[in-house]
């Protein structure tokens, strides 16, 4: 009996081993591909349980999620003018056709990664030979980054990859080239500032002139109306003295007489060298007196 107990617990025991070793499980993340006797038998990619045969099919798995291949050390590439530029780039991708890839590169992600990196370098050096420094450093990186992920995609697809992006991270000139370049800036920028200088300088005199001119002409027609002015009233003041003179001509007269007194008597310290019965005494020998 008990060594009927002990057959029938290694029957059930085997059974159980045997179905552990035909169930599986896909995640998400990841692509199965199932073999039998070393020929791909099936390819997994939705995620759940899975079957295979025990002991003459093995799976393999391989990762479905976006992986990037990032540059260890800046690349040097030339540009149209043969002048050196270092640059930092990384490549976001991910398997697409998974039987496709292992056929290609045998699963073996080292190989997929060295030929990715031989398609983007080549990608890379073929556009920073086109274009020049100013177009690599500031113009025309978006436009590099979209060519050369396209190119790259045709081509990582022979092997079941996908690109998912380019980017450059950084694009920096060599020392050596560096500082001539800082130099021929820095001569570029003062004969610029020399040059808004001298406009500055000219259109500054243009200004001066300008404004002294109508200076000139503002003063010269203030005095002009000032002249007038007091023509008008010089001759308003004459035709006022002619009346009164024509109406009494002896108040004239009289009047005449003490604004030339007020005048002359203005100050004690003045001297006046006039002779006593001169006609200017008139008035004031005849003060109080009638005519």
């Amino acid at each position: 009996m008990q060594r009927h107990l002990s057959f029938v617990a290694s029957f059930l025991f085997g059974l159980l081993a045997l179905f552990a070793m035909t169930i599986f499980t896909v995640d998400q993340r990841q692509f199965a591909i199932i073999f039998q006797l070393g020929e791909i038998k099936e390819v997994i990619s939705e995620p759940g349980l899975a079957f295979k045969w025990p002991l003459i099919q093995n799976v393999r798995i391989f990762d479905k999620r976006i992986l990037t291949m990032d540059t260890p050390e800046p690349e040097r590439f030339l540009t149209a003018e043969k002048k050196p530029v270092l640059v930092d780039s990384f490549v976001k991708w991910r398997i697409h056709d998974v039987k496709q890839y292992y056929v290609s590169v045998g699963g073996d992600e080292t190989l997929a990664r060295t030929r990715l990196a031989q398609t983007v370098n080549a990608g890379l050096r073929e556009e920073f030979g086109r274009r020049t420094v100013h177009d690599v450093v500031s113009g025309a990186r978006d436009d590099i980054m979209v060519v050369v992920k396209k190119k790259a995609d045709a081509d990582m697809r022979n092997i079941g990859v996908e690109i998912v992006d380019v980017r450059l991270k950084r694009v920096d000139l060599p020392p050596e080239v560096s500082e001539s370049v800082y130099r021929r800036m820095e001569t570029e920028r003062k004969r610029v500032a020399n040059e808004l200088r001298s406009e500055g300088a000219a259109e500054a005199e243009k200004i001066k002139a300008n404004a002294d001119r109508q200076r000139e002409v503002i003063l010269a027609e203030a005095y002009r109306d000032a002249q007038k002015i007091k023509g008008e009233g010089d001759a308003k003041a004459a035709a006022l003295y002619g009346r009164a003179f024509g109406e009494n001509p002896e108040f004239y007269a009289f009047y005449r007489s003490l604004e030339a007194y007020r005048g002359s008597f203005k100050n004690k310290s003045d001297v006046m060298v006039i002779e006593p019965n001169s006609e200017f005494f008139k008035y004031l020998k005849n003060s109080g007196k009638g005519k």
